[in-house]
């Protein structure tokens, strides 16, 4: 029995809590659903709040939530086959479904029953993916990056932190007019930085401080469920995560690779805090929220259940958290890999991700049997806004300007030496053009890179892109926040076909057999939310394959 289940069986002792717990909750889970509804169709979805699927070839998991508990299990019908939910917290709110055994590339229709067969919500459809060996002509991803953030959060002028909800529903139903077959969403679904708030300046942190006293505070000597921390974490991911998605991908399976704020911090570093590697309760902050809330990589048969985060006994067998991959036929494989939660800080060795991880991708890299490959790495790869968590040695100078004469406090030389053999590998292939898509920037950016260090890659540049903020504003911009904004490194040397643009947006990645065309999108207030609605890509890039 797992931890999860194990603090189920403590629910006849939580029936208090439970009850008191629901009533408080009722307020907020009644904004919720109709936040979360907004400008969608009329499916039906009785009292669900969120649902977010992802597939593979041959099997499905979902993650749901409910506005209120459910008394008892609910089942997923998939073609009139029942599988019981599977509770992911203590209280009933959340329910999660996995079905293994499935045919590839067939629509399926869903729909959630209780015990009986009554429907708890419409029917919809969800279609696996192709089988590793099928051929498929074409592919439609919808890419996009730092789509957490509370939008009540405010400066005390009145400036927000993050995008308001109604344009982030726009913006993701924008990119759903394109009918991608898949979704991405690479790192930042949170923000609520616990401890590293403290470090900003009062203008920058009070907002803060403000907020956690109205949800309060996360212990970290508590389990995360089963124990006070339980409302409380829902209580700050519901207007993050469930209000956002609500069930709008139900028919889309989404990638959502994590990254440091995910695990309730920012990337940082001085003499009084190191934030990573991370410690227990930021691990604890992650893992749960994503338990609850979205769905683990499903598993694959080229990726080794050894790596961190892979086959945990308090998930289904084979699921990883944080190394994932998209393998559509022969047509297209993209790695997926969290580069803060696994990473060390020990100097010339360090690493971003452990060296069974780094192995995974060569081996991957190298096999070239599909006719494009992605690396989608949560830092960005090209660019560096200064940060202590990125590949670079970069940071912001005393003249404003990013360079490398004043150091970065606790930057371990490794991470950049990581960099380079992931360059390397990619630059390697001899058939598929080295192809980068990544998020955190806060930004849309294309650039080539012709020199990595002693690396010369003119006669074969790396392309890399990163795909667009989807809540980012105000402070939660470079320029805005730190006065710099992402800048090329010292130690690069990168064609820039589109300078990172601090505008939100998303990027539609069509592929072919032929080639890539990544197609970017970008909107900012004070252009009228209504615009959305109409938006065409700003910039179009075509990258062919080799050979």
């Amino acid at each position: 029995m797992s931890e999860f289940e194990t603090l189920l069986t403590r629910r006849k002792l939580l029936q208090l809590a439970a009850a008191s717990t629901s009533l408080a909750m009722l307020p907020a889970c009644a904004e919720l659903t109709s936040s979360a509804s907004e400008s969608q169709d009329t499916w039906n979805q009785g009292e669900l709040a969120h649902l977010i699927p992802l597939v593979n070839h041959e099997q499905l998991l979902i993650k749901t939530s409910f506005v209120r508990a459910q008394d008892v299990t609910p089942y997923l019908s998939i073609d009139g086959r029942k599988v019981a939910g599977r509770p992911s917290d203590t209280l009933g709110r959340f329910w999660q479904f996995h079905a293994a055994g499935l045919q590839a590339g067939r629509q399926y229709e869903l729909q959630l029953q209780d015990r009986t067969g009554k429907a708890l919500t419409d029917p919809w459809p969800l279609k696996t993916f192709p089988h590793p060996d099928a051929t498929p002509d074409q592919l439609r991803i919808l890419a996009y990056t730092c789509a957490g953030g509370n939008e009540a959060l405010r400066m005390d002028n009145g400036t927000p932190f993050f995008l308001p909800m109604a344009a982030r529903h726009r913006l993701l139903q924008r990119g759903m007019d394109f009918n991608p077959d898949v979704v991405i969403s690479n790192g930042d679904h949170i923000y609520w930085d616990q401890r590293t708030v403290h470090n900003k300046p009062d203008a920058f942190k009070t907002p803060w401080l403000e907020l956690f006293k109205e949800y309060g505070s996360l212990d970290p000597k508590l389990p995360m469920l089963g124990s006070p921390n339980e409302e409380i974490l829902t209580r700050i991911v519901d207007p993050q995560i469930a209000y956002l998605y609500g069930v709008r991908f139900r028919s889309t399976p989404v990638f959502m690779l994590t990254d440091d704020h995910d695990m309730f911090e920012n990337d940082e570093a001085n003499d009084d805090f190191i934030t990573l590697p991370p410690d227990q309760h930021m691990l604890a902050s992650a893992r749960t929220t994503q338990y609850l809330y979205y769905p683990e990589f499903l598993p694959d048969a080229n990726r080794p259940q050894s790596l961190s985060g892979c086959n945990s006994p308090d998930r289904s067998a084979g699921l990883s958290e944080v190394y994932g991959t998209l393998r559509y036929g022969k047509l297209l494989e993209a790695l997926m890999y969290d580069t803060k939660r696994y990473c060390s800080i020990d100097g010339e060795s360090a690493f971003v991700f452990p060296p069974n991880t780094e192995q995974w991708l060569a081996d991957r890299t190298a096999t070239e049997d599909t006719r494009h490959l992605l690396h989608i790495p949560s830092t960005p790869i090209g660019w560096s806004a200064g940060k202590w968590g990125e590949w670079y040695p970069d940071i912001r100078q005393s003249d404003g300007s990013l360079g490398q004469e004043k150091p970065k406090p606790y930057w371990p030389r490794g991470w950049w030496s990581q960099h380079q053999r992931i360059l390397k590998m990619l630059q390697a292939q001899k058939k598929r053009t080295p192809v980068i898509a990544s998020g955190d920037l806060h930004a849309l950016s294309y650039g080539q890179i012709a020199r990595s260090g002693e690396l010369d890659f003119g006669d074969n540049p790396i392309h890399s892109f990163c795909v667009g903020p989807l809540g980012s504003s105000g402070p939660g911009f470079p320029t805005q926040y730190r006065g710099i904004g992402a800048q090329v490194p010292s130690d690069l040397d990168v064609k820039e076909l589109l300078k990172p643009l601090e505008n939100n947006g998303f990027s539609l990645i069509d592929v072919t057999a032929d080639k890539l065309v990544f197609d970017m999108f970008n909107w900012l207030p004070p252009q009228p939310v209504e615009d959305i609605d109409q938006l065409q890509p700003s910039y179009s890039f075509e990258v062919k394959r080799l050979g």
